[in-house]
């Protein structure tokens, strides 16, 4: 099993974009989090970070044939990109999307989520350890939904 783990912009700067946050731990770590996850439940994992729209959305169209599922952050495109959403539609693979921080309690317009409503699930304001619950959640449902 292939698990494609996408972080869109800003992310390559966790540990100094706004650590009372985000946190104060850098972006490696939060690849190693999702690296680990992947690992301990057996999954190939892949995680890729951007800060150009275009070139996620051309990263989830290359998911399709190649991996299971996605676990998307896709940052501040969240609430901006429908291009994204999209993306998602259109591989039609299980994709969790994950924040960092929790969106639903700051500012308004953070409570809209495009890419969200491709997705199976939302985990938001558990920190790098968001990456491990959606990578879970993932492949739990993967699995479940092969067993059918």
């Amino acid at each position: 099993m292939k698990i494609l783990v996408i972080n869109g912009p800003n992310l390559n700067m966790l540990g100094v974009r706004e650590p009372d946050i985000y946190g104060r731990e850098d972006y490696s770590a939060l690849c190693a989090v999702a690296e680990r996850a992947c690992a301990a439940r057996g999954a190939e994992c892949e995680v890729w970070q951007s800060n150009h729209e275009g070139d996620i959305v051309d990263k989830i169209q290359s998911a399709y044939g190649t991996a299971d599922g996605i676990v998307i952050n896709p940052a501040a495109y969240t609430h901006t990109s429908v291009a994204i959403l999209d993306a998602l539609k259109a591989v039609a693979l299980p994709a969790v999307e994950i924040h960092i921080s929790d969106v639903n309690a700051r500012e308004p317009f953070r409570q809209l989520s495009y890419a969200g409503m491709a997705c199976i699930k939302t985990f938001a304001g558990f920190g790098l350890d968001g990456y491990r619950l959606a990578v879970d959640y993932l492949i739990d449902y993967i699995k479940e939904s092969e067993e059918k």
